[in-house]
């Protein structure tokens, strides 16, 4: 693997940033060196210990959205298990409002976690790049290594000697080669190394192990150099610490950091994100002890610095949070979003009768959805029904799929159908007779006006009998 150290990174953003963070890491480089104590090491952990501080205000927003998004994953994880498997238009809309409603209900969006990280990230690549290119970024760092630099490459033949006492650095030199080049491969020769340089070349021995000397004092911090990295074979070294302290740190930090967001537990065993967080956590560490091992120990030292850094911080973050009120925090999310609304012109009332109006629809959507649904299913039901009675209606006395059970089925329709038409027959045959004695007995009714005169008749014979007597 090949790197250029001095080569600064021309990614926008990350390397406006890296160019301050150099002049910071410069600053603080020079104001140990008042004290006699010219000591990359030290530079870095008073560098790390200072970033730390300067993102304090963002960590601690980091970590009340953490533990509101634990207070708001059970509701999240409602929204899901009722969507699962749905794939729908209709229902991955629904399925969209219904979490921004949740949102809504605790002050906070989708993206609040994501912009905190989003401005770390510049930050933290930011400042790989310093501490990965010391010499880059660190003028102070580069003038001691250029007094050394500059009257060894006026020597002749200095490329070949300088790969031959330095065989596995990569990139070796070429002819010729830039200051920058130069500086690159001398920043990662040991005392050995360095040694042997001065002996090479007698005539600026003198410059070579003043600037050696002052390299020692000022690349080496605990015995360890700063610019190698610790695995240099399998024979174990002091190197090695870092690494394992890098570990460490990651692991117990992640730890702190999950007690955050487990204060609320879902109890979901299918919690998509605890599981993510888990594996994270997991990885992290090993992430790191594979990194410190093979990059130089510079960053071993920012790696472990920045763990105990982020150690102390949760632990007071977590104090912190554990006195802190859930609905306080509610409240105040909800205050800002408001005010947020009214800066950008927009009414807080009507967001929340439009969120309140789509979650209306919603449920109208769903109940229409369920209703439909039944409907089908009782169909579904009612047809099995039918084609069971049917199928046995037809396939007894005989064994089902067997010729016979066909036969007979056939039989039985005919006969089915032959009995319909009798019984229509019958029905058609009732009804003539209803008719009939219908008529019959109009036949033998006597009309009203006939049975009055008749009456009337009776009397005056009566009448008339009665006279003659």
């Amino acid at each position: 693997m090949e790197f250029i150290l001095l080569t600064k990174t021309s990614v926008p953003v990350i390397g406006q940033i890296a160019n301050l963070l150099g002049i910071i890491m410069d600053a603080l480089f020079r104001f140990t060196s008042q004290f006699g104590i010219v000591n990359i090491g030290l530079s870095i952990i008073l560098f790390t210990v200072l970033i730390n501080l300067f993102l304090w205000p963002l960590t601690v927003q980091q970590q009340k959205s953490s533990k509101l998004m634990s207070v708001m994953q059970p509701e999240l994880m409602e929204i899901q298990k009722k969507y699962k498997n749905r794939t729908d238009q209709a229902s991955m809309m629904r399925m969209q409002a219904e979490t921004k409603a949740v949102y809504s209900k605790y002050g906070t969006s989708m993206s609040g976690s994501c912009v905190m990280l989003l401005i770390q990230m510049p930050i933290l690549f930011a400042l790989y790049q310093v501490i990965y290119k010391i010499p880059a970024y660190v003028p102070s760092v580069y003038s001691v290594f250029q007094r050394a630099a500059d009257p060894i490459m006026q020597q002749s033949g200095y490329v070949s000697v300088l790969n031959e006492i330095g065989p596995k650095i990569s990139p070796s030199l070429s002819d010729p080669s830039t200051l920058n080049q130069v500086i690159d491969f001398l920043y990662k020769f040991t005392p050995a190394q360095w040694t042997d340089l001065a002996s090479r070349f007698s005539s600026i021995s003198s410059v070579i192990t003043s600037a050696a000397d002052e390299i020692y004092r000022m690349n080496y911090f605990l015995g360890i150099n700063l610019a190698t990295p610790p695995f240099q074979g399998f024979m174990p070294n002091a190197a090695w610490l870092l690494p394992i302290l890098s570990a460490l740190v990651q692991w117990y930090s992640a730890k702190l950091m999950s007690n955050v967001s487990q204060s609320t537990k879902s109890s979901d065993s299918d919690n998509m994100m605890a599981q993510q967080m888990k594996t994270m956590n997991t990885m992290m560490p090993l992430m790191s002890l594979f990194f410190c091992f093979t990059l130089p120990s510079g960053l071993g030292v920012y790696w472990v610095a920045s763990g105990l850094c982020r150690m102390i911080q949760q632990l007071i973050i977590n104090r912190q949070l554990s006195k802190m009120d859930i609905d306080e925090i509610v409240r105040k999310n909800i205050e800002k979003a408001n005010k947020k609304a009214i800066r950008d012109g927009a009414n807080p009332n009507q967001l929340k009768t439009r969120t309140d109006k789509i979650l209306k629809e919603v449920k109208t959507q769903e109940h229409e959805e369920n209703r439909e649904e039944q409907k089908l299913k009782e169909r579904a039901i009612r047809t099995a029904n039918q084609v069971a009675d049917s199928t046995a209606y037809y396939s007894r006395k005989a064994k089902p799929g067997s010729l016979a059970a066909k036969a007979n089925m056939v039989a039985m329709y005919d006969e089915r159908r032959e009995e319909r038409k009798g019984n229509r027959g019958k029905k058609n045959q009732a009804v003539v007779t209803e008719e009939a004695a219908a008529a019959e007995t109009a036949g033998n009714e006597t009309h009203p006006a006939d049975a009055a005169d008749a009456v009337t008749d009776g009397a005056v014979t009566d009448h008339q009998e009665n006279g003659n007597g």
